[in-house]
């Protein structure tokens, strides 16, 4: 079923207003017509939809029901170190794809990758239309957030905000993901750190030791920074049963 991303919330009977660029996907490729069912997207929520309206300009939908929301419970945030190229893409929009709340690029110390501070900006906005498109290919509820980019010095202040934080290491041996799921099951919000390709140095992680972040292995093998933080997230999702199947819509 086709979905459409809405701004704000509406409930069953409203009428809402399909965005200019979704109208016209709608009419000219979709070649949808009134009566046809779609999703709505936005507001947290999860809707069934029935177009009402669509021409070259104008593009209604009124709301049928609610659907089960495709949102985790557990909201993670992924500290991403900045990785080479256009690698940050590929690591967005995979993110959303699996269910992260948000995604911070850290510059660290061993970042190949520096950002010129007047491309920031635009690096970041196009990040977002990435996470845009990808939030709405796999029927994400709620919009994530990508992150202007923050320097290494400030992430273990940015970590005491969440109810636990953890950073996959090639070096941590004794904490597995499974086990810290095992002694972490009511988490709500939790910190994810990735290195960069010339991972971090023991300095970087007794920085966020210091403030309660708890390295983790992610097994014997090592992973590449674009294959580490999506492996966790994945891994995250399973333990904490978030990968259970949702009802699929119905007209």
């Amino acid at each position: 079923m086709h979905r459409f991303w809405i701004e704000g919330s509406a409930g069953p009977g409203e009428e809402v207003s399909l965005s200019p660029e979704d109208v016209r996907h709608a009419d000219r490729v979709l070649r949808m017509r009134p009566g046809d069912a779609c999703e709505l997207l936005g507001g947290g929520a999860r809707l069934l939809g029935e177009i009402t309206a669509l021409s070259g300009t104008e593009g209604r939908v009124r709301v049928v029901r609610a659907l089960p929301s495709t949102e985790a419970r557990l909201r993670i945030t992924l500290f991403q170190g900045l990785p080479k190229g256009d690698k940050i893409e590929l690591i967005v929009q995979k993110a959303v794809e699996l269910g992260a709340d948000s995604v911070v690029p850290v510059v660290m110390p061993r970042s190949v990758s520096r950002l010129d501070p007047g491309d920031a900006a635009r690096k970041r906005d196009r990040w977002q239309k990435i996470a845009a498109e990808a939030c709405k290919q796999s029927g994400r509820c709620r919009m994530p957030e990508v992150g202007t980019p923050i320097d290494a010095k400030r992430l273990p202040e940015a970590l005491k905000g969440f109810d636990a934080a953890i950073v996959p290491w090639e070096d941590a041996r004794s904490l597995s993901l499974k086990r810290f799921a095992a002694d972490h099951p009511d988490l709500r919000d939790l910190a994810v750190v990735i290195g960069p390709e010339g991972g971090m140095g023991e300095d970087e992680i007794a920085d966020m030791r210091a403030v309660g972040c708890c390295p983790v292995t992610l097994g014997p093998r090592i992973l590449r920074t674009e294959t580490a933080g999506l492996a966790a997230l994945a891994a995250l999702m399973a333990l904490y049963d978030e990968m259970e199947a949702v009802p699929c819509p119905e007209a």
